[in-house]
């Protein structure tokens, strides 16, 4: 009997190449179910938030703001609304995937199949990036609809839409490593996550905020995402867009490597 076929059958051995496109389309698939089972929380409710932002706002400082870089202020705030309401929900995507499994004890049913740290680093991203995106196109077209605006680059839109999805998602990830308990995840996002996205000029421009201040937002890679949607969607940003284009991608590189690496090691996940 030859060799051949006895390594083939060894048991450790990888028998679906460089890449197991069935695996990671089976976790992708499970991520983007995980969230369309629950769409009225997942889908439904970030869009009546968004909403509620835009008619309270709009109530109660609309008609006595004045313009801001040149448009009215609900146009100027109704795309931080939707950068934001998008990280929000790609880091909650993949931030509960994970906890929740490690919580009740079958991360070890992800773990164990023959996936790699990078296929399963996009299999969780993807189900982030999806539901981040399909905010954003509800988001998106409510916008249109009620203040009959367009869209002015649309490239760039859906360029920092993206981004920041993958961004975020990658947080969750890493957010999901460190934490063990549900508290303990609530304190990394009330304490980490929401003041990333609240004050990054989501409601204001940082023109008017004190040069110290400024300097500080500047470092912040949220600024970059909410800034870029906004020159996407009305043509007006506090900076150059090419600019948020090199930040965020460094910064979504550096925490995809992060959890790269983390997967691979199995650290915080594996007993």
């Amino acid at each position: 009997m030859g060799t051949g076929p006895m390594k083939a059958s060894a048991m450790g051995v990888r028998r679906f190449g460089r890449v197991n496109w069935l695996g990671l389309a089976t976790l992708s698939r499970r991520e983007i179910q995980r969230f369309m089972a629950v769409w009225t929380q997942t889908l439904a409710a970030p869009l009546v938030t968004a909403g509620l932002f835009l008619g309270v706002f709009s109530l109660a400082i609309g008609p006595t703001r004045g313009e801001v870089m040149g448009v009215p202020f609900i146009q100027f705030l109704a795309p931080g609304i939707l950068m934001m309401t998008v990280i929000q929900n790609a880091f909650a995507n993949t931030s509960s995937s994970i906890l929740i499994s490690k919580i009740q004890g079958n991360i070890v049913d992800t773990l164990m199949p023959p996936l790699s740290a990078a296929e399963l680093l996009v299999g969780y991203t993807i189900g982030g990036v999806a539901r981040g995106v399909l905010v954003a196109v509800a988001i998106g077209a409510l916008m249109t609809l009620v203040l009959g605006t367009g869209v002015a680059h649309p490239v760039w839109a859906a360029v920092f839409v993206l981004l920041g999805s993958t961004f975020l998602a990658g947080l969750g990830i890493v957010a999901a490593i460190l934490a063990n308990k549900f508290d303990q995840m609530a304190a990394i996002t009330n304490f980490i996550v929401t003041p990333l996205s609240f004050l990054s000029g989501t409601f204001y421009s940082i023109e008017r905020l004190p040069l110290a201040m400024q300097v500080i937002t500047h470092v912040n890679p949220v600024f970059y995402l909410i800034d870029g949607v906004r020159y996407g969607m009305i043509g007006k940003s506090d900076s150059s867009p090419w600019l948020g284009l090199v930040v965020c991608t460094i910064s979504t590189g550096v925490v995809m490597a992060l959890c790269w690496r983390w997967l691979k090691s199995g650290y915080r996940m594996k007993a």
